[in-house]
């Protein structure tokens, strides 16, 4: 592979700095006065004392933050819930049992693989980067106890390009790395390494690690270097490779607030709408506290006599007047509308959290009702969802990228039963069950709902015959997919006609039964009570 070496990757990297650098103010800027400790645009810092945030002197912002974040945990991806289903694409085996229970077992699966990994202690950096950003990154790599292992990435300490189609498949990161660290990670270490790790084990080093689509990618090659992306890993001072290897799954997901072909990195979010209410919020709160502090602690003034007199601010206390018979009095008498300066300041305040989505957020709990029917909070909270449905599908589409890795790796050790070769041509689908997706579905329910007490009503009313009209199998099914029901709390088809088979047998015996104990007591009746069945038989010549 001659042609990826050092300098080609050292080249490519500058090439992404310099289209990042254009952004890399905007993002100070919004790091300032919403997470100062979130960025990280030159790797050698992480090590350096933490410069204190002069810029924040109100806590909105970061409020306003902290509820995005979890607003967004619980409303999209909340552990306790069922926020993802998998199914096959094909419409005629929508029903096909031994598909849907496939699936179930696949989404429980995942869902085990994501409680045991940090992928739920990471989403709420992810969206608090998201709020301000408008994008944010996160590394996946397999890990032999949890499947997965998954890393959060500070801002600034990477760059991504995208293709032509606008999907990310290029990305360089720039880190540091333990002595000891890189002698566990990687077999080709030099010397220099080797020697720190034992002498200094905490001793840091820069790394690069540049992952793209591969120019010498061989479908069906098992050499690792012919796969779909290559990945390198280059020991910065030394301009040397540490590790060439590739990936058939790319390893990072870049999630983002805003899509677009034509640039690299978002132009939209919550963060930046709201930068410039927040910086006249900041200048607003330090005139607010100028005026409370005239009013609290005016400047005075007096005569000379009285310079060196200590002026008391205990209740009841007093200062002689001089010769003259004057005192000391405020220099100024001011009146701010100190009323009106706190009710514009809290205007930006709401104004801010709005930006960030938190009145919806909050609405259900604002609006807090006891006679509230629980309909009605449902409808609240899908109105909330639908308001986030623009940002929501962005996220969904990273989430997308993150269970299809998941899934591939679940094949690849052996965890999942495959399907079975004659589905093997069909795709297999991530299906989010967000809260847009479920406010459809519910008005489904609904509609079914009253459809079948209509059909019922009229039934019990004109004739019992039209209940005939529903088709309780159908209707049984598509409720459970409407609300999102496990495949394996229903009897599927080919069960149930069992069932009903041996319930008409039972039914048809027992009628037997009944027939044969009627058509005894006739024949005792006809023979008298001490005749027997045989006996009149024979009296009637019939044996």
């Amino acid at each position: 592979m001659e042609f990826y070496t050092v300098e080609y990757f050292q080249r490519r990297k500058k090439e992404m700095e310099e289209i990042f650098n254009v952004i890399k103010p905007d993002l100070q800027e919004l790091a300032d006065y919403f997470s100062p400790r979130s960025v990280q645009f030159i790797a050698r810092n992480v090590r350096k004392p933490i410069v204190k945030n002069r810029k924040i002197i109100d806590s909105t912002p970061l409020i306003a933050l902290r509820n995005f974040s979890s607003g967004m945990m619980s409303g999209a991806t909340s552990p306790v819930n069922r926020w993802f289903k998998t199914s096959i694409s094909n419409a005629d085996l929508a029903n096909d049992y031994y598909l849907k229970n496939w699936c179930a077992k696949q989404e429980e699966l995942t869902r085990q693989i994501l409680y045991s990994s940090n992928f739920y202690q990471c989403l709420p950096e992810i969206y608090k980067q998201l709020g301000i950003f408008g994008f944010s990154a996160i590394g996946i790599e397999p890990d032999y106890d949890s499947v997965a292992n998954f890393k959060v990435l500070p801002i600034g300490s990477y760059y991504y390009a995208k293709n032509s189609k606008g999907k990310v498949d290029t990305f360089c990161r720039v880190y540091m790395e333990t002595a000891k660290n890189i002698v566990e990670k990687f077999k080709n270490c030099p010397t220099e390494i080797i020697e720190a790790a034992k002498k200094n084990p905490l001793s840091l080093y820069e790394i690069i690690h540049f992952v793209e689509k591969n120019k010498y990618y061989k479908q069906r090659r098992l050499n690792s270097r012919f796969a779909k992306y290559i990945s390198v890993v280059i020991l910065s001072n030394k301009n040397e490779f540490l590790s060439i290897k590739g990936f058939d799954k790319f390893p990072y997901v870049v999630f983002e607030s805003s899509y677009s072909t034509d640039v690299d990195y978002p132009q939209d979010s919550p963060g930046i709408n709201a930068l410039a209410d927040v910086k006249q919020l900041m200048t607003m709160v330090k005139e607010y506290a100028k005026a409370v502090k005239k009013i609290v602690c005016p400047a005075f003034k007096g005569p000379a006599s009285l310079k060196n007199k200590k002026l008391a601010d205990v209740p009841g206390a007093y200062i002689e007047e001089d010769e003259s018979g004057r005192g000391i009095t405020p220099i100024y008498e001011v009146n701010p509308r100190v009323l009106e300066l706190k009710q514009e300041k809290d205007e930006l305040k709401q104004a801010i959290k709005e930006h960030f989505y938190n009145d919806l957020f909050a609405m259900i709990l604002s609006t807090a009702d006891s006679t509230r029917t629980a309909t009605e909070v449902n409808e609240l909270k899908e109105e909330k969802m639908v308001l986030l449905s623009p940002l929501l599908e962005q996220i969904h589409s990273a989430l997308r990228q993150i269970l299809a890795w998941i899934y591939d790796e679940e094949i690849r050790v052996g965890i999942l039963e495959p399907l079975k070769s004659e589905y093997q041509n069909y795709r297999f689908e991530i299906e989010f069950v967000s809260s847009l997706a479920q406010a459809q579905k519910v008005s489904n329910i609904s509609s079914m709902e009253r459809f079948t007490t209509f059909v019922s009503n009229i039934a019990n009313a004109i004739d019992p015959i039209l209940k005939s009209k529903l088709n309780g199998e159908k209707i049984i099914e598509d409720y459970a997919t409407f609300a999102n029901i496990s495949p394996t709390q229903i009897v599927p088809s080919d069960e149930l006609d069992k069932i009903r088979a041996q319930m008409s047998m039972s039914q048809n015996q027992a009628e037997q039964m009944q027939a044969m104990k009627e058509g005894s007591k006739i024949i005792q009746n006809m023979g008298g009570v001490d005749s027997y069945g045989a006996d009149l038989l024979q009296r009637f010549g019939i044996i």
